[in-house]
C-alpha cells in the first residue's frame, strides 16, 4: 500500500505570480519542475486537457524528474466530451477540419480519419513517459453534461475501448452515473474494464456534480481528486484557479485523511491529488496531508 500525495499541475499562473512556492530565481520550465519533484513524488499533467500534449515534452518531463516519480495525464478536451476551439487542433489538423462558421467542435463533428490520428498523436505524446516508467494513470474528466443517456454512455465507452492498454481513469462530472438508480452499475462498468474510479472532494451543496463516492474499483490505483469546497464559485467562475479557490483546514485534510488511509488498502497505488489551484494553496494542503498521513502511519 503507497500513498502518494501531489498537485494538478505545477505551472499554474497564479501559483507562479504568489512567489510563495517556488525559490527565488527558479524561473524556467526545467528548474520549476525539478523543484516541484523535489517536494512531491507525483503530478498530473492539466495542460494535456487544454492542447494536444507532445513527445517532446514528455521526454523532458522524464528526464528531469526523480527515478521514481509520476505523471498522471489529463486525457485532451476533445476526446471528453468537451468544446474544442479550432485553435486547439494541431496546426496541420486545422485545415482538415470542416469548414463552417462553427467556433467550437465535438468529437462528433470531426471525420474518423482526423479522429483516429489525433488518439495516434496522443498516444505518440504519452510513449516517452511509459518508456521511462514514468506513466501513471490517464485521466478522463468527462464533461458535466455527460450523462447516462445512451449517446453519451457509448461516448464513454468508446474511451474505454480506445484505452484498454493504458491504466486510465474516469471522473464523471454529471450526477446521473452515482445517482441511486446508476451508481452500481457505474461502478460495474469500472471494474469490468479495470478503469480507476476517481474519487472527488468538492462542495457537498451543490447539485451540478457527481457524488463522491468512495469506492476502488481498480487493484492498482485509486485516485482522490481534491478540489477544495468552495460552493460559492463552483458554477459562477470563469477560470479553474478562480473556481477552485479554497484552502483546506487542518481540521479537513485530518477528516479526509481517515477515508484516504482506508480506501489505500484496496489498491496497491493512492494517488491524492490537489485541484485547489489557486495560487500556493494546493501545494501547501498537499505538504500538509503527506505530513497528517506520515503522522497517522507512526502513531
Amino acid at each position: 500500500m503507497s500513498i502518494e500525495v501531489g498537485t494538478a499541475s505545477w505551472t499554474d499562473a497564479t501559483l507562479i505570480k504568489s512567489g510563495r512556492f517556488y525559490p527565488k530565481g527558479c524561473t524556467s520550465a526545467e528548474a520549476r519542475l525539478r523543484f516541484y519533484s523535489s517536494q512531491f513524488p507525483m503530478v498530473e499533467v492539466d495542460a494535456s486537457y487544454y492542447a494536444m500534449p507532445s513527445a517532446a515534452n514528455s521526454a523532458q518531463w522524464a528526464e528531469r524528474t526523480p527515478e521514481h516519480f509520476t505523471f498522471n495525464v489529463k486525457a485532451f478536451r476533445l476526446f471528453t466530451g468537451h468544446q474544442t476551439e479550432r485553435k486547439f487542433f494541431p496546426p496541420d489538423i486545422q485545415p482538415l477540419l470542416p469548414q463552417n462558421d462553427k467556433r467550437n467542435l465535438y468529437y462528433r463533428d470531426a471525420p474518423p480519419d482526423i479522429i483516429d490520428e489525433m488518439w495516434r498523436r496522443f498516444f505518440e505524446a504519452l510513449e516517452p513517459l511509459r518508456a521511462a516508467g514514468k506513466l501513471g494513470a490517464i485521466l478522463f474528466q468527462f464533461a458535466p453534461w455527460l450523462s447516462t443517456a445512451p449517446r453519451d454512455k457509448a461516448h464513454v465507452t468508446h474511451c474505454a475501448d480506445r484505452m484498454e492498454h493504458y491504466l486510465t481513469a474516469f471522473e464523471f462530472r454529471n450526477a446521473s452515473w452515482f445517482d441511486e438508480r446508476h451508481r452500481e452499475s457505474t461502478l460495474a462498468f469500472e471494474r469490468e474494464r479495470g478503469l480507476v474510479h476517481v474519487v472527488m472532494d468538492a462542495p457537498e451543496s451543490v447539485t451540478n456534480r457527481a457524488h463522491t463516492v468512495w469506492e476502488a474499483t481498480s487493484p492498482e490505483l485509486v485516485i482522490v481528486r481534491m478540489h477544495g469546497r468552495n460552493a460559492e464559485t463552483w458554477s459562477g467562475s470563469t477560470t479553474a484557479s478562480g473556481r477552485f479557490n479554497y484552502d483546506y483546514s487542518e481540521r479537513e485534510l485530518e477528516e479526509i485523511a481517515l477515508p484516504v488511509r482506508e480506501i489505500a488498502k484496496s489498491a496497491g497505488r493512492t494517488h491524492v491529488v490537489f485541484n485547489n489551484c489557486f495560487e500556493d494553496s494546493a501545494q501547501r494542503n498537499a505538504h500538509s496531508m503527506i505530513r497528517i498521513l506520515q503522522q497517522e502511519r507512526f502513531a
